[in-house]
């Protein structure tokens, strides 16, 4: 068949167009192929949270056996080493890992020291994913992948996109006073939940159509507001000052314990509601910090889903809780994917 000399269907050349439409060099419109819809690319930020992450690994199951897939991911702190595995396709070995983990365990897993600027020098974390993840490098992995970490002293958000993998995820959950901080290219790093601990952000900046994210975060009871005009008058501070019941001691020696051959006057009992520890305060100004940021950064930039996980009766540093995590992050997920079928058919654009 011929048409004005060109050869049609006859062996000639294929040629894509400018507007990406694939045909014989030369065929008119009406006997091109017709157009095909494209497939969403689907973005997924995974946030900060430290043992509450587990239910990560839930989440990302769900939207496998849905038949998602998953194209772009973010991840901050926790969410970064899991990102990072399934982009690796570890998943099923890291949830084998978590699953092991036991109180004993996790104790075993962290080598502390006085010397450096943490608790942890992390190089026992360090060689377990050595052990799995190896010498990959980010630009190798099949997927888009970027860890949110933060610089120390400047306080610029980074993306590692390129570069070690294990490196990038050490530098993301690199906690400031628990984790020695991570050198990479001539910056120390830190963990990344400090500036975005829900890397929404990164992940539709990295080409993702549709984001959907798993905030752990969502279902704290940490809801601050602003008490105006706080303060103490005389009486008032008279009042704090004196010892109420749960506080009050007997003065008379003879009253005094006996310890030993000796009677020792007994410490006064913590007041009701006071800090009952160093670890406790580390982890409500953590839960503070990470649900005020976290609603700040979801409010300018929100998701297209968001994965609520209830985990609000998790502990931050509950590791050998994860059976449980995983089956609360994967209930959340099944929650949601109606909406996120949804959104990802409404997404769908033409070639």
């Amino acid at each position: 068949m011929m048409w004005d000399g060109i050869a049609l269907f006859s062996g000639a050349p294929l040629r894509r167009s400018a507007d990406g439409v694939l045909g014989a060099a030369g065929v008119p419109p009406l006997l091109r192929e017709p157009e095909r819809p494209r497939r969403a690319k689907v973005g997924l930020a995974l946030g900060g949270g430290a043992a509450r992450g587990w239910s990560h690994i839930g989440a990302i199951e769900v939207l496998q056996e849905a038949g998602i897939t998953i194209d772009v991911v973010a991840g901050c702190s926790i969410g970064a080493a899991v990102g990072a595995c399934h982009a690796a396709g570890k998943l099923g070995e890291l949830r084998e890992f978590a699953l092991s983990l036991t109180k004993r365990r996790v104790m075993g897993l962290l080598d502390f020291h006085i010397s450096g600027s943490g608790l942890i020098a992390g190089e026992r974390l360090r060689r377990l994913l050595d052990r799995d993840l190896g010498n990959t490098r980010i630009e190798e992995l099949p997927l888009t992948f970027a860890a949110v970490a933060t610089e120390l002293g400047t306080g610029h958000e980074i993306w590692l996109t390129r570069g070690g993998l294990v490196q990038a995820v050490r530098a993301s959950y690199a906690l400031p006073g628990i984790f020695d901080p991570v050198k990479i290219a001539g910056r120390w790093l830190m963990d990344g939940a400090l500036v975005n601990p829900v890397p929404v952000t990164a992940a539709r900046a990295l080409g993702a159509d549709v984001v959907l994210c798993v905030n752990l975060n969502g279902d704290m009871r940490v809801r601050g507001t602003v008490i105006q005009a706080h303060g103490a008058d005389e009486a008032e501070a008279a009042t704090d000052a004196a010892p109420g019941p749960a506080a009050a001691m007997p003065e008379e020696p003879w009253r005094w314990p006996l310890i030993g051959n000796r009677r020792q006057k007994p410490k006064p009992r913590p007041e009701a509601g006071a800090p009952s520890g160093i670890a406790s305060v580390m982890v409500d100004a953590f839960n503070i910090t990470q649900d005020r940021i976290s609603r700040s950064r979801l409010a300018g930039d929100p998701p297209d889903v968001m994965i609520n996980p209830k985990l609000a009766q998790m502990g931050l540093f509950e590791f050998h809780r994860a059976e449980e995590c995983i089956e609360l992050g994967r209930q959340a997920t099944r929650r949601m994917l109606p909406e996120i079928h949804e959104m990802i058919a409404a997404s769908v654009t033409p070639v």
